[in-house]
């Protein structure tokens, strides 16, 4: 499991955004958004560099928890 915290996503778009970027890396990956927190878990076989390189590819700077 992978979590991340990502500042500036606000909103539901926000979220979509970002889910559909780590999909772009694992199409077979599990997601949970907490936009309350703005943090996002990610359950995958993909590697953390890969993921945080898409989502800044997004707009969306992450950090790992």
């Amino acid at each position: 499991m992978q979590n991340y915290k990502i500042d500036n996503m606000t909103c539901g778009h926000c979220a979509g955004v970002v889910q559909k970027a780590i999909l772009s890396v694992d199409p077979q990956a599990t997601i949970k958004v907490d936009l309350g927190k703005r943090e996002v878990s990610v359950e995958t076989a993909a590697a953390a560099g890969p993921i945080a390189d898409a989502l800044k590819a997004a707009g969306y700077e992450s950090h790992a928890l």
